[in-house]
């Protein structure tokens, strides 16, 4: 995924969001810091959030099952890996991915998630913290060997 396609995905479920959450044009817009005018024009597609609004409409929408269902899970995952090249962070323990995540490989209490969504990877200890993710499959390869030296 890149950002183009992170911005046109969440244009895409703007008007979704906005009547999810029962908000009428003139408040979507001053929550999201927009003109009604630019609201409007991304709702019917002939305009773009842009990144900075698009990340923003999914931190203040985080809890959004039209985002949930859209991006797999954990957009903040997402908008970080987008963000930066490859992120290694501590994080509390995550449920493991029993719902957006496929595992494809185990080894040394170590595994490899592919979201089924976004198709962004992960890597989990044995605790089910994530230890990095990214885009980048040969960037999770390579930490993965590391780990399980």
């Amino acid at each position: 995924m890149t950002r183009e396609e992170f911005i046109k995905k969440v244009d895409e479920k703007l008007k979704l969001i906005r009547t999810e959450k029962g908000y009428t044009q003139d408040k979507m817009a001053e929550i999201l810091g927009i003109s009604k005018k630019t609201l409007v024009q991304v709702e019917k597609e002939r305009a773009s959030l842009g990144w900075a609004v698009a990340v923003a409409t999914c931190v203040i929408f985080k809890n959004s099952e039209i985002l949930e269902l859209t991006f797999g899970g954990d957009i903040d995952e997402i908008i970080v890996s987008l963000s930066f090249k490859n992120e290694e962070r501590k994080y509390t323990p995550t449920l493991g991915g029993k719902i957006w995540w496929n595992d494809l490989k185990n080894e040394k209490g170590y595994t490899i998630q592919q979201n089924i969504i976004s198709s962004h990877y992960r890597i989990l200890d044995i605790n089910k913290r994530r230890i990095c993710y990214s885009f980048e499959k040969e960037y999770i390869d390579k930490r993965f060997e590391e780990l399980t030296e």
